[in-house]
């Protein structure tokens, strides 16, 4: 798609042809179901109108809607714009694939960070409550991690009762 950009529309200016060409990538999205001669008729027959009630997208293309070198540069952009779309739909499933790596990732390396720093104040008071409520007996907690497994454990084998404890747990 970058490609065709600087073969295209070399008549206009950097910023008529970004503007033009914005505003095309977004007709092409907003209508996935259609072919490119459905949305090029589209862009010229509502260009067109705007024109007519006098108030142009781009007045700039006053000159160009009527020339069929614009024709075949906005049809060539529009089946640009639609690979382009339809490149990305089948990526999608990949990319979803991806970012749920990056979020299992993530939640590890905070494990293995958590693993490494003293538990909160918040987390031994909580757990001393917890120990102190279920008459358990406490253990030394060396960890933010082993804090928050030995408290979810607690609270997993004791839920019933779970609803009445005062505070919170972080």
């Amino acid at each position: 798609m970058y490609q065709i950009k600087n073969q295209i529309y070399l008549g206009m200016t950097k910023t008529q042809k970004s503007a033009l060409c914005n505003f095309l990538r977004a007709l092409v999205k907003k209508m996935p179901e259609k072919n490119y001669n459905e949305i090029y008729n589209k862009f010229i027959d509502d260009e067109t109108y705007y024109f007519e009630i006098n108030n142009p997208h781009f007045e700039f293309l006053e000159n160009y809607l009527d020339d069929e070198q614009f024709q075949s540069d906005t049809i060539a952009y529009i089946k640009e714009c639609i690979k382009y779309y339809e490149y990305k739909k089948k990526q999608e499933p990949i990319i979803q694939a991806q970012k749920e790596f990056e979020k299992k990732k993530r939640a590890f390396l905070r494990e293995v960070k958590m693993s490494k720093e003293q538990p909160t104040k918040k987390q031994l008071y909580y757990y001393e409550r917890l120990c102190k409520r279920y008459g358990i007996d406490k253990k030394e907690l060396t960890s933010k991690l082993e804090a928050r497994d030995e408290i979810d454990r607690i609270i997993n084998e004791y839920s019933r009762d779970f609803e009445n404890i005062d505070g919170c747990r972080n």
